[in-house]
């Protein structure tokens, strides 16, 4: 290990224990029935903090509060997530201003500003005219973002992304695709596929004796 891995890693190590008590807050408040609620309340108070100090602190929050999350993440400004039940894989980047709803996000994946990941698409039903629509329920669907996946900014995820996904800026992804695929538009459809275009560099190399 580099010794500015080594400091890197004590820095980490120091916030985890600055944030402790506050995690501990949290875990008390949160007892009957409202985990939620009270942990969306924490992610908003921490989003506020601005720079390394913020990255640092809210990196340790979602390492001790979510299950099975890296504190190897960066977090940006005024970035919210909305429940708990979240995990958050080593190498993660979040821009700032996201609204980050039940998912699981993979190794080295990174969001631009802006971006919002939904529980789903069946958080709210409406298919009955007769009763609002905030009366009718829905259900929360922890959506599943695969590793190396590029989300561009104010993009919007409610269904699963495969590993290399990229989603360009201002799509609207509400289903999954092929590994590798490059989605853009509203409903977001591929326009191409990376694993593709780098076997097709692959050949051309071989065929040109590179």
């Amino acid at each position: 290990m580099t010794l500015r891995s080594t400091i890197k890693r004590t820095i980490k190590n120091l916030f985890l224990v600055l944030v402790f008590p506050l995690f501990c807050l949290y875990w008390f408040l949160s007892w009957g029935g409202r985990s939620d609620s009270t942990f969306q309340s924490f992610s908003q108070f921490l989003s506020l903090f601005p720079g390394k100090i913020g990255v640092y602190l809210r990196a340790a929050f979602y390492r001790l509060a979510c299950p099975g999350s890296s504190d190897d993440i960066s977090i940006g400004f005024l970035t919210v997530f909305s429940h708990r039940d979240t995990t958050i894989h080593r190498g993660v980047y979040v821009g700032p201003q996201c609204n980050i709803g039940k998912c699981t996000i993979g190794e080295n994946t990174l969001m631009g500003s802006g971006v919002h990941v939904l529980s789903g698409s069946r958080q709210h039903e409406f298919n009955n005219v007769n009763v609002p629509i905030q009366q009718q329920g829905g259900r929360f669907e922890k959506v599943s973002i695969g590793a190396d996946c590029w989300l561009g900014n104010t993009a919007v995820v409610m269904a699963n992304l495969s590993d290399k996904t990229v989603v360009a800026a201002g799509s609207v992804a509400t289903k999954e695709f092929t590994e590798g695929d490059i989605l853009a538009g509203n409903p977001a459809k591929p326009i191409g596929n990376r694993i593709g275009a780098l076997h097709a560099k692959q050949v051309e190399g071989v065929l040109h004796g590179k």
